[in-house]
């Protein structure tokens, strides 16, 4: 065989190889990669786009007690589904508890009872998504944090803002 032709196979064959390669190898890192996000699909150009839900939130102000717990209630929506949820940060050194309570019209309600594990990393509680039963004003929710029934509550946090006060 001639030289040349050696040499041409040669990088015919690294050029089909090598994508194939660099794609069963999987991603590059330290073994702590987060998968891709999905790709949107493809739909004609000329198709009419459909609108997406977003989801809406109402949260009260953000609380922090003397005793080291931080947080924030909300209420969310998306779409026909509406729900409650808690950001909170326990730097007590203890672990608590907490009950979130998401209330709507017509006295209907529903209750999460959450550990509340202690560290001061950030965390959440949320209540399951429920069909709401009218507009999200009608909605309220509650999350409050205990150490135990013998301390009594340490924070009180709601969905609902202050109202403005005169001055």
């Amino acid at each position: 065989m001639q030289p040349r032709l050696i040499m041409l196979l040669g990088v015919a064959a690294v050029t089909v190889l090598l994508p194939l390669a660099g794609a069963s190898a999987g991603p590059v890192g330290d073994g702590d990669a987060k998968s891709p996000l999905p790709t949107p699909s493809a739909a004609p150009s000329n198709a009419p786009s459909e609108p997406r839900a977003e989801t809406t939130s109402r949260c009260g102000p953000e609380l922090s007690s003397p005793d080291g717990i931080e947080a924030q209630t909300c209420v969310l929506t998306l779409a026909r589904d509406t729900w409650a949820r808690t950001y909170y940060r326990n730097a007590t050194g203890d672990e608590l508890t907490a009950v979130l309570t998401l209330m709507g019209p017509g006295g209907r309600t529903v209750q999460m009872h959450c550990e509340v594990e202690a560290g001061d990393e950030p965390a959440a509680c949320e209540t399951p998504r429920e069909r709401s039963a009218g507009e999200a004003a009608a909605y309220t929710a509650v999350a409050e944090y205990a150490a135990s029934e013998a301390d009594g509550l340490l924070l009180r946090s709601g969905s609902n803002s202050a109202p403005p006060q005169d001055s």
